[in-house]
């Protein structure tokens, strides 16, 4: 990577990592304080007519070190390094004990309600869940709810009514933001029909169907042409999602002209366009952003990046958390999402890297103490 874009995105992370004493910047969100209908996901939430356009601030450290537990789908894509990276930080400016129970992946889902059973059974304060799947958790949460710990929900989204706060971003919105890029840009290039295909990742995920629901109604409403003409899922796994990258290019060579694919999807695609041949050809969009998608965005081989801003969203329910904790305010909302960011050449050198990347040298940490570490 060329020294001048090492020097932008590395200033732009120490400036983040030196406030994590200080807090961060409010957070732009969209907050609904009504109660959640039942089996709704957040997206359909956002159609209740309850929705508020806020700030979000930091929260005054806690008065006691509450534990927390943190159910993660896995730790092994910089995604979820990111994630680890908010709670750790802002767990450290809270003075909380955390937690990160990840699981081994999104075909793990035995393993998350393992780690739920274990989250109960140590009785931590509040747990915080990603949800492997949009509907398969809602007995383990509710199971936890029952047994008198509050559940908020980080990222994946599901239909749990049973959860106190989900923090999220609009699903469908990373979908639609990744396509309409695509569509912007097909017709700067002259095109007046253009074929995609999507690697979106493992098919129960929420966050999977919100990609696929949004990427197909912004290509429904577009002003050309836009075929989806497959759509391969599959763990985010780099191997996995390589092959099925492969493949795509194996089926639809000779008409394909986009990829859009999640945080572990696109960058894996990159190797087989390049050996195939088809760099000029097709191009790779995708729905989220990681510090690996940026590098690849700056040397021209994925092209743009929706940003759900997951290092904003850890964050935000560590501190909605604890705030509930505290019993602070006398009123709390159902769902936060984080509004969404989109990263091409074009914005590079201004884009604020730190609401949703880990600093370049962050290596995963699953527990803090602060007993262990006092401020």
């Amino acid at each position: 990577m060329p020294i001048k874009t090492l020097q932008i995105i590395s200033s732009a992370l120490l400036l983040y990592a030196s406030s994590i004493a200080f807090g961060f910047d409010q957070i732009p969100v969209s907050v609904i304080y009504s109660p959640p209908e039942r089996h709704k996901t957040a997206d359909e939430a956002l159609t209740s007519g309850h929705v508020r356009e806020e700030n979000f601030p930091m929260a005054a450290p806690a008065s006691k070190p509450w534990r927390i537990a943190f159910l993660f789908p896995h730790i092994k894509d910089p995604y979820w390094v990111g994630c680890d990276y908010g709670v750790i930080s802002e767990a450290k400016r809270l003075g909380i004990s955390v937690d990160i129970l990840p699981s081994n992946g999104y075909d793990d889902l035995v393993g998350q309600m393992r780690n739920m059973d274990q989250a109960i059974a140590k009785r931590y304060d509040a747990i915080v869940i990603s949800p492997i799947s949009q509907t398969a958790n809602n007995s383990s949460i509710a199971r936890a709810r029952a047994h008198g710990i509050p559940v908020f929900e980080l990222a994946n989204d599901s239909t749990s009514d049973k959860l106190n706060i989900k923090v999220t971003s609009s699903l469908k919105g990373m979908g639609s933001a990744a396509m309409q890029w695509v569509i912007r840009d097909a017709k700067k290039r002259g095109l007046k029909s253009v074929n995609v295909a999507l690697l979106p990742g493992p098919a129960d995920a929420g966050w999977v169907k919100g990609e696929v629901e949004g990427s197909r109604e912004a290509a429904d409403h577009a002003p050309i042409k836009v075929n989806i003409v497959n759509i391969l899922y599959g763990d985010s796994d780099l191997v996995e999602q390589s092959r099925l990258a492969a493949r795509l290019l194996t089926e639809q060579r000779k008409k394909l002209d986009y990829i859009l694919g999640c945080t572990g999807c696109a960058p894996a695609a990159v190797l087989p366009v390049r050996m195939a041949g088809l760099e000029g050809k097709v191009r790779i969009v995708a729905f989220d952003l990681t510090r690996e998608i940026a590098e690849q965005i700056q040397k021209g081989y994925i092209k743009a990046a929706a940003d759900t801003k997951g290092v904003s969203q850890a964050r935000i329910v560590t501190d909605a958390a604890v705030n509930y904790l505290e019993g602070r305010g006398q009123k709390f909302p159902s769902t936060i999402l984080v509004k969404l960011g989109l990263l091409d050449q074009e914005n590079f050198a201004d884009y604020d890297f730190g609401s949703s990347i880990a600093p370049a040298h962050f290596d995963p940490v699953l527990s803090f103490d602060p007993g262990a570490h006092p401020r």
